[in-house]
């Protein structure tokens, strides 16, 4: 039945895209006749997670062999697989409810007859599961090939999802994930291709094992870094989260910067031997990385002005705190085993939280029929959590602290205190920028968007209560470690407060900083590129100029040359007539030297 089920996790996903292909079908094209369109996102289509749901919380584990999949297929669940499928798999499932509520607009317009609404929406209702499907396979695959597969489809599938809307800030955003996207793709083969190829294996665990042997594995290491760390978000590799994340619809955002964003994450532990010895050097690098983007995105993030390019920015910050774990375990091999019951922590409270506060944009724009101060204290507990002052958050900022302050690394505790200030930060801001741009419209508190979203709150505030960390669970910090835990928080506040002073008392002052672009370093990227284009144009030109004056060089000596070799005939015809007396001199002179020898 364990068994079963796992297949039904990766085909159910698969066969609900492939159902609105077959209805399109079976009703004669509707994608290009004119009239009424079938509805492409009904309850069927969003329980495509729903397998999942219930194989993550099928008692036990489960295992799937198949000898004629690539090159021997093993998929797998297992206690340390189990927390990633539940907590993306949940998010998953409510980010389609919300969906169903978000797009309701453009599937009455499509339903209408509207041609382009129901081309839009047919291309997310068929992509998302997609999407769902790779992501749920790069979980649960144990062989390379499967693994590798989902990761790919996943990240090319979810392309079309940024790019829904079809305008041009969609297409600036798909453009820079897809470019980053191929770039991390090729880091991620090579990678696999040279550590599988050294260590003659097809299972991620006999990779991990074959790296942490081999004479060049750091510099395998190295490469796999960097390629998942594309999509993790890695300081400088970062660029496509604040363009992409905007742009897409608010549901596609959602599971973008909860669950996808996870998928680099899971590449490292899934392909590195973390918990080996070997990686110091690259585990210092990926340290001072890790700092870097908590804090930079932190400070560039504040000054944003659309709430989702700050959360986008929030994301690559709390990114930098779990790189900064990844890293200290590169370090201090010994700490993995309880590093990783944090960071597993941390993953899903950043994924389920993240999640609600993308879902919690959409909300503000159309509120449920609360109170308004209900609302915005719902909207704001996510918020306090993400920033380490409560429930799930709280928990999970103890669980690493405690383990780093026993460690001896209370340097690197003061820094992560310092970017949880920045948390806060922008929290404060993403919320404020929502109350400036909140809407009227009220909708029912019993419609999917109110419904998935309250849902998605609940299970964020209450991960550590439900969330299986391999048998353990994370201790809720005494009341005596409280000050120290909440004082980022408390001076994040009064740091939010003092900016929105200093910003009302001199408009023109803070209107100048909000002109920083967003996607920061991918303008100078792209400025960089040109410039290297231009270069290279000037080069080619000034070669192909060179070039010319040799080839007509090269045509003068071949006609000179062409000019004697038709000369040869006349030396020819005289050579003939003075062939007998040369003939006869040189046996004259061959005589007169054999007399005289």
């Amino acid at each position: 039945m364990p068994s079963l089920l796992l297949a039904v996790t990766l085909l159910w996903p698969l066969m609900l895209g492939l159902r609105n292909v077959l209805r399109l079908v079976m009703q004669g094209g509707a994608l290009s006749r004119p009239g009424p369109r079938p509805e492409l996102l009904d309850y069927w289509w969003v329980c495509a997670p729903v397998p999942a749901l219930l194989l993550s919380l099928w008692p036990g584990e489960a295992q799937l062999l198949m000898e004629g999949w690539l090159l021997g297929g093993q998929w797998q669940l297992d206690d340390g697989r189990r927390p990633w499928l539940l907590f993306s798999a949940l998010l998953w499932a409510l980010a389609g409810l919300y969906a169903r509520g978000y797009l309701i607009v453009e599937q009455q317009a499509a339903e209408a007859g509207d041609g382009d609404a129901f081309r839009r929406l047919l291309g997310f209702a068929l992509l998302w599961p997609l999407t769902l499907a790779g992501n749920l396979l790069l979980i649960v695959a144990e062989d390379i090939p499967s693994f590798y597969l989902g990761f790919a489809l996943m990240t090319f599938a979810a392309y079309g999802l940024v790019v829904h809307a079809g305008n041009r800030d969609s297409h600036l955003g798909g453009r820079a994930y897809l470019i980053m996207a191929v770039l991390g793709e090729g880091l991620i083969l090579g990678g696999l291709l040279w550590s599988a190829g050294t260590a003659q294996v097809l299972t991620l665990t006999e990779l991990r094992a074959g790296i942490a042997t081999a004479e060049q594995g750091a510099w395998m290491a190295t490469l796999l870094w960097l390629g998942f760390g594309v999509k993790a978000g890695v300081i400088g590799l970062h660029v496509w989260l604040p363009l992409a994340h905007p742009v897409a619809p608010t549901p596609a955002s959602a599971v973008l910067s909860g669950v996808m964003i996870k998928a680099g994450l899971i590449g490292w532990l899934s392909t590195l031997p973390l918990g080996a010895a070997g990686l110091e050097t690259l585990g210092r690098l990926v340290i001072a990385l890790g700092l870097a983007g908590a804090l930079g995105a932190a400070l560039y993030g504040a000054i944003q002005r659309h709430p989702k390019a700050v959360l986008a920015y929030s994301s690559v910050s709390q990114m930098g705190m779990i790189t900064t774990l990844v890293g200290v375990g590169m370090v201090s091999p010994p700490l993995w085993p309880g590093l990783l019951v944090a960071i597993t922590l941390f993953a899903a409270h950043h994924g389920l939280t993240k999640g609600a506060l993308f879902l919690g944009v959409g909300i503000s724009e159309h509120p449920p029929r609360l109170p308004g101060w209900l609302l915005w204290l719902l909207l704001w507990l996510p918020a306090l959590s993400l920033a380490g002052a409560m429930t799930s958050g709280l928990a999970t900022k103890w669980t690493f602290k405690e383990l780093l302050y026993d460690a001896g690394h209370g340097t690197l505790v003061a820094w992560l205190s310092v970017a949880a200030v920045g948390t806060t930060l922008l929290m404060s801001r993403a919320l404020w920028r929502q109350w400036q741009e909140r809407g009227s419209y009220r909708i029912p508190l019993h419609a999917p968007m109110p419904l998935a979203w309250l849902t998605c709150v609940v299970a964020a505030l209450s991960v550590p209560l439900w969330v299986p960390l391999a048998g353990e669970h994370p201790n809720w910090p005494p009341l005596t470690e409280w000050p120290g835990l909440l004082w980022p928080v408390s001076l994040g506040v009064v740091v939010a407060a003092l900016v929105l002073l200093a910003a009302l008392r001199s408009q023109r002052k803070w209107r100048r900083a909000q002109r920083l672009m967003l996607g920061d370093l991918w303008w100078w990227y792209a400025q960089s590129s040109n410039r290297l284009l231009r270069l290279l144009h000037v080069l080619g030109n000034a070669g192909e100029s060179r070039g010319s004056r040799l080839r007509g060089r090269l045509q003068t000596w071949e006609t000179r040359a062409t000019a004697a070799i038709s000369e040869l005939p006349r030396f020819e015809r005289s050579f003939r007539r003075l062939a007998a007396p040369l003939m006869v001199g040189v046996a004259v002179l061959l005589l007169v030297g054999l007399w005289l020898g």
